[in-house]
């Protein structure tokens, strides 16, 4: 498969303007080049954060006018989605052409790295708004009210989920907890602020009904919160029949501060950082037993890879920690180096967590025990890698 051209350098600047700055996590799916044979990529697809999913947005450049700002192409799900066109019939040319003047589109300036990402955002604001007014028009009494109460709060975000198998739908999104997560970690990597968030799933019910249906909710914690924390472990209180979001939220932040707050401090969140002093103390043990790891996550301490050899016999060993650590044991995964595929890719064993393991035991211990499980696990997976090259 041939690489695509690199994309010229103020294109780039832009990109990686928007990439490093913005506080929401933002995404490349591919870059690519409008015409044969150039020498430049002059387009590519973003993955817009909304919602707590994402949304495609072609970013369309002209290589042979780098200095023009970009088109921008909206997914088929989203043709009503004119941010920059007038808004009603009503509106005339005067107040369509204000709104373009306000964009950042207005007085393009290529030399500037940051007007991507003012354009990007501010399309993504109109595309939130769009999404509030796509919902305020569905017929359904219970979401029209949980709207007019609900919406003033800062952050929410809602959309309008429909398909040609499935029910629409309607989900809120509410960030949770006015705590920065970001410095209960020392050296933390995060570009973005992580925020835990309530998702609420509501059916829509085009007739007036006594007894709704209950949406669903769950909490979700933003994707790199995840590498310290579990949220599922947060048990939600009940919705109770005939409630609505305002009523609900005050009893589950009551919860939340009961379960992951005390006093202002985060208990599941210090909780979790001690768990990373644990995996980090495990890791460390594994030094006196099989030497120093090749490759180890130095924050969260979620993974390690070691290299073991009996007799001429070499192979990776990779350890997988859970944020239940050291509840849940490690998952081992064995990978040869010294045995290949058909495709040439190297021999790995399945998962491994069937050797002795008690949370009680000090690091020391559980690595002594993973040795010996080892010692004699790795003459079963060498049969198992010639048996596959065989194969």
């Amino acid at each position: 498969m041939v690489a695509e051209p690199p994309l010229p350098p103020s294109i780039s600047a832009q990109l990686k303007y928007l990439l490093v700055h913005s506080p929401h996590p933002f995404r490349i799916e591919q870059i690519w080049s409008g015409c044969k044979n150039s020498r430049f990529s002059d387009r590519f697809t973003l993955l817009v954060p909304f919602c707590l999913d994402y949304i495609k947005w072609d970013i369309i450049y002209n290589a042979f006018y780098p200095f023009s700002a970009p088109d921008i192409v909206f997914s088929l799900d989203d043709e009503e989605f004119r941010p920059l066109l007038p808004v009603s019939d009503r509106e005339g040319g005067a107040e369509s052409q204000a709104r373009l003047m306000r964009s950042s589109l207005w007085d393009w300036n290529s030399k500037d790295p940051s007007r991507l990402f003012k354009l990007v955002h501010e399309i993504r604001d109109l595309y939130v708004q769009y999404q509030r007014r796509r919902v305020g028009e569905v017929d359904d009494a219970r979401l029209k009210f949980e709207i007019s109460t609900i919406l003033s709060r800062e952050g929410i975000e809602v959309c309008l989920i429909s398909g040609p198998d499935k029910s629409e739908e309607v989900k809120f999104v509410v960030p949770l907890l006015d705590v920065n997560l970001n410095k209960l970690v020392h050296a933390c990597p995060w570009k973005q602020e992580q925020k835990i968030y309530l998702q609420v799933v509501f059916p829509v019910s085009r007739s007036y009904s006594l007894a709704p249906l209950a949406p669903r909710i769950k909490l979700v914690s933003s994707s790199q919160l995840k590498d310290l924390l579990s949220v599922e472990d947060v048990k939600l209180p009940s919705w109770v029949d005939g409630m609505c979001m305002a009523e609900y939220l005050p009893s589950l932040e009551d919860t939340l501060i009961v379960q992951v707050c005390d006093l202002s401090e985060p208990v599941v969140v210090m909780e979790a950082v001690a768990f990373v002093g644990a995996r980090r103390r495990f890791i460390e043990a594994l030094v006196p037993k099989f030497g120093r790891p090749l490759e180890a996550d130095p924050i969260f301490c979620r993974k390690a890879t070691i290299l073991a050899v009996t007799g001429v016999f070499t192979f990776l060993v990779h350890f997988s920690l859970s944020t239940h650590f050291p509840k849940q044991q490690p998952t081992l995964i064995l990978q040869s180096s010294q045995h290949f595929n058909s495709q040439g890719a190297p021999i790995m064993s399945p998962p491994l967590n069937n050797y002795p393991w008690s949370p009680r035991w000090d690091a020391a211990e559980m690595v002594e025990r993973i040795f010996d499980f080892l010692v004699k696990e790795c003459m079963s997976f060498k049969t198992y890698c010639l048996d596959a090259v065989v194969q």
